[in-house]
């Protein structure tokens, strides 16, 4: 065989190959209509047009992406809280109004134009316990004389408050009952930013409301909570969640329907979602939630020193080598800190080998113990790595554990709670009140019986607790501001 017929037997080959193939396909396309097929019904009509698309409902959620199975998880353990006040006071009369008012909106708050009508408001809660225990935000219960929890499926129990914490914003209640449905802890020291998470509440009585986010940042300090004695927390986990009113107290889950975190507040210029939310981490709630189980107070721990964060300002006006850490500005004296060693101008840059970049880290990381309990502090000073064990103590200045108390006898006073009709009433967070006096020093400094104390040179005085801790650490002057139950403020000065 000649080249040239080499070359003509392929390209024939080509050619017959190449038609065989538009054969075949012309054969087997299916003929089209001349006239055009009448479509009688809108199922005929989308037939036409969808017949591309996969008719069964079953599919495959890709890896990572499932929100499924958490929100199966979480919704049967999140429930509807409802607040009543009967005096028409609530947690909006409250130093939390301006500051919640901002993050939630004025909703279901315009009682307070309608007093003394009853008023109502209501929240989210979760369910962290088999039998009934249900933790939720301090301002969806402040101040409230009933407190109601509807369940998933409507079942409605009337609650009991065991205890609150302003400082962190976090209430614990009690339902009578066993074999709830609840959420399991889990890790939020674990959370990625980036992560996808589920946000399970009741925004606007919408019950068992579930969206969906990513963890935007975490340790957020935003600055809404307040508290005299400069003892709030504020280390909250940033989301994209859509969270509104009623979400208060509900659940942020990880996509294995695991509680990371209470939902608390939204950044708005509007009253509802505008883009973010916080939620206070899991590893916080959980301590918390225990002291109040086991005390019915918070155990809260202190280093006692002054902090800031270390900015870029800071570190070049202080020769730092690193720009993340947190500076101590001032240690107090006879402090877990001054104890330990610690110095102002140290550099704090881990606990316990956990890594804090700023003040928001490290208070949570301190908040997660109680008085008495031993951390150990990583720390630069002037450029040199140390570590250094501190023993926590408490506001009072010991590491004594903090017991809730009805009753305390001091210098001829048995002081007693202040009950929270009267509290209302009187529109005050809590006292202690005089029960009986006798001859002693708050008789001589002219205090009458029934006379409650509210605050002391400026701190306030909630509980009896309070008072036995405040009182304990008290040398020379005190300046005393109280109320009488006829509604007269009065203020005392004594010597102690």
């Amino acid at each position: 065989m000649s080249r040239k017929q080499f070359f003509l037997g392929i390209i024939l080959a080509a050619v017959l190959g190449a038609g065989i193939a538009v054969s075949g396909v012309i054969y087997f396309q299916p003929k089209q209509q001349t006239q055009p097929i009448q479509q009688t019904s809108f199922e005929d009509k989308q037939n036409v047009y969808l017949s591309n698309f996969l008719k069964d409902s079953a599919f495959v959620v890709p890896a990572g992406l499932n929100f499924v199975y958490a929100a199966e998880q979480a919704t049967p353990a999140v429930v509807h809280i409802r607040s009543e006040y009967e005096s028409g006071v609530s947690a909006s009369s409250s130093p939390f109004e301006d500051m919640f008012r901002d993050f939630f909106g004025d909703q279901q708050r315009n009682y307070r134009r309608q007093q003394p009508q009853p008023a109502r408001s209501s929240g989210s809660g979760v369910i962290i316990s088999a039998d009934g225990y249900v933790a939720t935000n301090n301002h969806v219960v402040e101040n409230a004389d009933k407190i109601s929890v509807t369940l998933n499926d409507n079942r409605k129990y009337d609650a009991q408050v065991i205890g609150t914490d302003p400082t962190t914003d976090l209430a614990l209640l009690k339902i009578d009952g066993n074999n709830f449905d609840y959420l399991e802890f889990g890790n939020s020291d674990n959370v990625k930013i980036g992560e996808w998470v589920l946000a399970v509440g009741n925004p606007f009585d919408l019950t068992s409301t579930v969206t969906a986010g990513i963890v935007s940042a975490k340790a957020r300090n935003i600055n809404i909570l307040r508290d005299r004695n400069g003892l709030q927390i504020e280390s909250f986990i940033q989301t994209d969640a859509a969270v509104n009113p009623g979400n208060s107290g509900g659940a942020l889950v990880n996509l294995k329907g695991e509680l990371i975190g209470i939902n608390t507040a939204i950044a708005t210029p509007t009253g509802t979602y505008a883009g973010y939310s916080f939620a206070v981490p899991v590893s916080l709630v959980q301590k918390v939630m225990d002291d109040l189980l086991e005390f019915g107070v918070v155990q809260r721990a202190l280093l006692g020193i002054r902090i800031v964060d270390v900015s870029a300002e800071l570190a070049e006006d202080r020769d730092f080598e690193e720009l993340t850490g947190v500076y101590i500005s001032e240690v107090g004296s006879g402090s877990a800190a001054d104890d330990a060693g610690l110095k102002a101008g140290d550099v704090i840059i881990a606990i316990n080998d956990h890594e804090v970049k700023n003040v928001a880290e490290l208070q949570e990381a301190i908040a997660l113990n109680r008085p008495g309990d031993q951390v150990e502090v990583t720390y630069v000073r002037e450029g040199n790595r140390k570590t250094t064990d501190a023993t926590l103590k408490g506001a009072s200045g010991t590491t004594d554990i903090v017991v809730k108390t009805a009753s305390y006898e001091l210098e001829g006073a048995v002081f007693e709670d202040v009950n929270e009709e009267e509290a209302n009433e009187l529109r005050i967070q809590g006292g202690a009140k005089i029960a009986e006096l006798d001859e002693g020093k708050w008789k001589s400094a002219g205090i009458r019986e029934s006379f409650i104390i509210t605050s002391i040179d400026k701190k306030d005085i909630n509980s009896v607790g309070d008072l036995q801790e405040t009182m304990a650490r008290k040398r020379g002057g005190i300046l005393i501001e109280g109320v009488y139950p006829s509604g007269e403020t009065a203020y005392y000065g004594m010597g102690w």
